[in-house]
């Protein structure tokens, strides 16, 4: 039986990463009983191209790039979310030395300081963020609403560089910012949260249309009953999720809706 190989988008720190997946692997081996492997990658992008390529068979993907993946692979099946997942949110972040305060509505003060998104795949971290930014700028770009754009490539980046102040504001996965600031990474003397957006769908696994025909009839179940199977809050905790619940591609229509009003999906 060949390997079974998986591989999630690299929204925090790789090291980090390579350590809690390949405890996963070790669980999927062991539910599963075929020989499984973790694939780090370098990027979002490289995470869909692997998936495409059938470098891997499923993936831990955002909202964005799962929809990339299963559009790029015909058959391929969202099969789980977090319980989180399915009303997700990103935080608008602020050095302090900038005097922005917490409100309901994306502060206008914003405009002119500099800005960091996440990853440029992100969905938490660029997707839906800018949408909102267009939304309370009468749809103008990122570029034309600050002095300065970047993208830091994942979200515990952006808040490193915002409390640095090598960027004013940036957004952020709310659940990476609750991780961060508890593990004391994040000096909310420092840096604090300016808006939090309203939710829309995001995280969740994805398997390739053709694992049923090389791994046998029904795996594709068995893989997601697996992954709603677990409870281990230690296996949990490092999705920083309650649980796994089901998931299915109808629900990420408005993740390809949003990325085509964005340019971010052809």
């Amino acid at each position: 039986m060949p390997t079974l190989v998986f591989t999630a988008i690299p929204d925090e720190d790789e090291t980090r990463l390579v350590e809690r997946f390949t405890i996963y692997a070790k669980y999927f081996e062991a539910k599963l009983g075929v020989p499984v492997k973790y694939l780090p990658v370098k990027s979002y992008p490289a995470a869909v191209t692997a998936f495409t390529n059938n470098q891997v068979q499923f993936a831990w993907f955002g909202g964005l790039t799962g929809v990339q993946a299963t559009l790029a692979v015909p058959g391929s099946q969202a099969i789980a979310q977090g319980a989180e997942d399915a009303a997700f949110t990103s935080y608008f972040i602020a050095n302090t030395a900038t005097g922005l305060k917490r409100s309901m509505e994306l502060s206008k003060d914003i405009a002119g300081k500099t800005f960091t998104f996440g990853a440029r795949a992100s969905t938490s971290g660029r997707l839906f963020p800018e949408y909102f930014l267009r939304k309370a700028f009468d749809g103008k770009d990122p570029e034309k609403i600050f002095s300065r754009v970047g993208f830091s490539g994942d979200h515990s980046r952006t808040a490193q560089l915002v409390q640095s102040g090598a960027f004013e504001v940036g957004v952020m996965d709310h659940l990476v910012w609750e991780t961060e600031l508890k593990s004391g990474k994040i000096d909310p003397k420092l840096v604090s949260v300016i808006y939090e957006t309203p939710s829309f769908p995001d995280y969740h696994w994805v398997a390739r249309g053709d694992i049923d025909a090389v791994y046998g009839a029904g795996f594709t179940k068995k893989l997601t009953d697996t992954i709603l199977a677990i409870d281990d809050p230690k296996l949990m905790a490092v999705f920083s999720r309650s649980k796994f619940i089901p998931a299915k591609n109808d629900d990420y229509k408005v993740i390809e809706d949003v990325g085509k009003l964005t340019g971010l999906i052809n």
